[in-house]
């Protein structure tokens, strides 16, 4: 019998023309050749479109060949069947999925065999390779005979080496370099680090969504006259040069500033003056179609708020091309009373409605609002989880009804990435995570990492649900283990099990609290592991080791050794921190990972006391200010401080100070500046923590001269200053338990002179200045495949010298409690 596609096209082609006049005349019609279609379908196309007839039949795509013979009275009609395809199969096909290749081909099982078709489909497979970034594959196919009768097509595919984007050019841009606009895209050119990157593939998604994103970078800057006149994509085979060649072509207009900005609200009875406090954009500022956004939301919702769910803020704006100038304005006005009578969400798979749904601002049954579906729009697409995010309208089921449809298309969120890499904390260093960010489809975030390293490793859990109880809430919890060598800093080592609960609440568009509870366990060990002298109790060592008038070790429980501080001593074994905290952050950065332009602040109180063992208060806070001054010219500055205390009177612990080296003054080691224990008469002598820290930083980043951008290398000048100090913590132990410090009463007891370095072995003596540390130096940035690598190198302009230390027979033993230097600073890591 026929293919039933191809008998239901013939019905309906004998339904709509008219029968033969008889059977007989029917019967004048022979069919010969036909094996699988059935002779009266023949016929009967024959008997009604004898002029047609042929045509027909062969556009039926059954058929190779088709022959109308009339002898007297009689139609011979000769066929010849094509073969019937059996199944489709792909060979060789390791870098592209089949399901992919399956929806490129027209080819498909149980249906006619055409040669044609197949060979057309080669071409789309090259094509789907060529979008892949493999413009070289080599693509064939074969037929293997059945004994049904039927042919199994099979795709050979030699899928060859990757080709990507050989060049992107513009054309029209004079305000920005090409460079510039190349930088803001995440597609790049092929180069010498195309082996292990992967944004060289040329994918016309992507491209898209780049232009969108330099048309925004122009709006942002005042060009309101900016677009793109033309993306043009081409394949180039020419030997070596193989690739796509992008072309696009701009026009950037002039550049304007806002002359005038208002809101005009034409309903009676609106507050205007709290309108007017929703204006993000000033009179004279760089017109930034960002801030008209923000005011159109912000705006839309106080009218909301008012008790207006209808009005409609229309933003208008009044060109002067004369002064380069334009006037904003928002006019507030009563609109058409729509309701939203259906929201259809289409094309996700795998993301879940209610995911896609929560995002939006209105639901079935509110008043429709153009600025708040926008928003919307704008939300799924920042969202990472869709890619492509497409709103569109219909009609109702009446006038005052509109449909909404939401068309989306999943793509991959999960990601497993290796990186290893080197720097001066932590050695060398190694990472193994999976994450997700759409877990199981409900926008839940998931990560377990791994790391082991040289002087460090760990493992981190963390789960986040960005919307807890349906509020706009983020809730997360995280456990985390690590373990750290810091013997060559503070002669001791830590490890640190805990977790931690958090509760994002966002207050505005900028600005947002978290709230956090934390509890962890921090186990200090003094390792036996350091060079002598090293007392182990098994006998004094002479110049380091108080003894008794036998000459034995004065204290056996081995407080004093030359090396590690009793204050740190005291602190082995395990300490319980039951922590709450919270962060108030505010951002106007225009990128949070490469920020250009804009204002970051943070403040972070906490106190732990809540059961544990660890009794404090600690208040840090952050605030970074970035300026674009030129081209590719990127200028911040930041400064930071923090300060805490004892919340119950008694000393603090050494390990809940602050210890700060290179993240508060480059050029410092780590732990490298703060209080020291300068009675161990260790040079280096052990750092102790403080309680009040301030720092600021100005830089200075800049592309480096001939170096192509794609390149991702940057240099930057920098200065730092800043200081730590205000130890809290215990100063004398009676180790021995005999009740006296050193043998004396206790508040006699500490006595420390610089005249010698081996009677005080119950007391801390520590070097506590509040000196001011700088440096000044230069970095290269590198944004590399291998992720982000920074080399930093600082000289320290101003530190603490610490103080002179002579032995009892009056040896001159050196400086104790003087910062550490450390003038070259190197981190990487690689994600592949």
């Amino acid at each position: 019998m026929v293919h039933s596609g191809f008998q239901r096209s013939c019905l309906i082609g004998i339904v709509a023309l008219p029968h033969l006049a008889g059977s007989a005349v029917a019967a004048q019609i022979l069919i010969e050749g036909n094996r699988r279609v059935d002779a009266e379908v023949i016929r009967s196309i024959v008997a009604n479109a004898p002029a047609d007839a042929r045509s027909e039949l062969m556009a039926s795509g059954y058929f190779s060949d088709v022959t109308l013979t009339q002898a007297n009275d009689r139609t011979l009609v000769r066929v010849q069947e094509k073969g019937v395809v059996g199944r489709v199969f792909f060979e060789g096909n390791k870098k592209v999925e089949k399901a992919t290749l399956v929806a490129a081909i027209v080819t498909l099982g149980a249906a006619p065999l055409d040669p044609a078709q197949a060979a057309a489909d080669v071409e789309r497979i090259r094509d789907v390779y060529k979008r892949s970034g493999r413009g070289t594959a080599k693509v064939s196919y074969r037929l293997v005979d059945l004994p049904t009768g039927r042919s199994d097509v099979v795709f050979t595919i030699d899928e060859g080496d990757k080709t990507g984007i050989r060049a992107i050019n513009f054309v029209g841009n004079s305000a920005y370099s090409e460079s510039t606009l190349k930088g803001l895209m995440s597609s790049s050119e092929m180069n010498f680090l195309s082996f292990i990157k992967t944004s060289d593939v040329y994918d016309p998604d992507c491209i898209s969504a780049d232009l969108h994103v330099v048309r925004r970078y122009y709006l942002k800057n005042g060009y309101a006259d900016f677009r793109v006149v033309n993306a043009d994509a081409r394949y180039v085979e020419s030997g070596d040069e193989t690739g796509w060649v992008i072309t696009v072509t701009v026009e950037e207009g002039e550049q304007y500033t806002v002359g005038a900005v208002a809101v005009d609200p034409r309903i009676p009875g609106i507050d205007r003056e709290a309108l007017d406090g929703q204006i993000r954009a000033q009179v004279g500022d760089v017109y930034n179609a960002e801030d008209v956004e923000k005011t159109l939301v912000g705006v839309t919702n106080e009218v909301n708020r008012q008790g207006y769910p209808f009005a409609q803020v229309r933003p208008t704006g009044q060109r002067d091309r004369f002064t380069h100038q334009v006037a904003l304005g928002f006019v507030v006005e009563d609109g058409p009373r729509v309701y939203v009578e259906r929201i259809n969400i289409r094309g996700n798979t795998r993301t879940r409605d209610y995911v896609i749904r929560r995002e939006l601002d209105l639901t079935e049954g509110d008043a429709y609002n153009r600025v708040l579906v926008d928003r919307a729009e704008r939300r799924l697409n920042g969202l990472g989880f869709f890619k492509k995010v497409r709103f569109s309208n219909e009609p109702g089921s009446s006038p005052d009804r509109v449909i909404v449809n939401i068309d989306v298309e999943d793509q991959p969120t999960g990601s497993f990435s290796v990186a290893g890499g080197y720097s001066t904390q932590d050695g060398i260093i190694g990472e193994v995570s999976v994450s997700e960010s759409n877990f199981l489809g409900r926008g839940q975030y998931v990560r377990l990492a791994v790391q082991a390293g040289q002087y460090a490793r760990g493992v981190d859990l963390s789960f986040t649900e960005p919307y807890f109880l349906g509020y706009r809430m983020a809730a997360g919890a995280d456990a985390f283990y690590k373990y750290s060598n810091l013997a060559r800093y503070s002669r001791y080592e830590t490890t640190v099990v805990g977790t931690q609960l958090r509760l994002g609440l966002p207050v505005t568009e900028d600005f947002g609290v978290t709230f956090r509870y934390s509890i962890y366990n921090t186990d200090l060990k003094v390792p036996n592991t350091l060079s002598q002298p090293y007392n182990d109790c098994s006998s004094p060592i002479s110049g380091y080791t108080a003894v008794n008038a036998a000459g034995q070790a004065l204290y056996p429980a081995c407080t004093y050794d030359g090396e590690a501080s009793i204050a740190i001593k005291s602190a082995q074994g395990s300490t319980l921190t039951s922590l709450v905290g919270a962060t108030l952050a505010y951002s106007t950065l225009d990128n949070l990972q490469r920020p250009t332009n804009g204002f970051y602040a943070e403040l972070k109180p906490e106190i732990a006391g809540l059961g544990g063992d660890s009794n404090f208060y600690r208040v840090t806070g952050e605030a970074r200010a970035y300026h674009e001054f030129g081209e590719d010219v990127i200028g911040f500055v930041k400064f930071q401080g923090g300060h805490m205390g004892s919340t119950d009177g008694n000393p603090l612990r050494v390990t809940d100070q602050f210890f700060l080296g290179p993240s508060l003054v480059r050029g410092f080691a780590v732990n490298g500046i703060g209080p020291r224990d300068v009675g161990t008469g260790d040079a280096r002598s052990n750092a102790l923590g403080g309680t009040t820290y301030f720092g600021g930083t100005l830089e200075m980043q800049f592309p480096l001269p001939g170096i192509p951008k794609d390149l991702g290398l940057k240099g930057a000048l920098f200065a730092d200053a800043g200081t730590l100090f205000g130890y809290k913590g215990k100063r004398s132990f009676d180790v021995n338990g005999d009740g006296f410090i050193n043998g004396y009463s206790p508040t006699s007891g500490c006595s420390y002179s610089a005249g010698t370095i081996s009677v005080e072995p119950e007391c801390v003596n520590v070097r506590d200045k509040a000196t001011i540390r700088s440096s000044v130096g230069a970095s290269i940035l590198w944004n590399s495949p291998l992720g982000p690598i920074r080399f930093d190198y600082a000289y320290a302009l101003t530190k603490d010298e610490g103080t002179r230390v002579y032995g009892a027979d009056g040896t001159y033993y050196g400086r104790v409690g003087k910062d550490q230097t450390q003038a070259f600073r190197f981190s990487g890591g690689t994600k592949f």
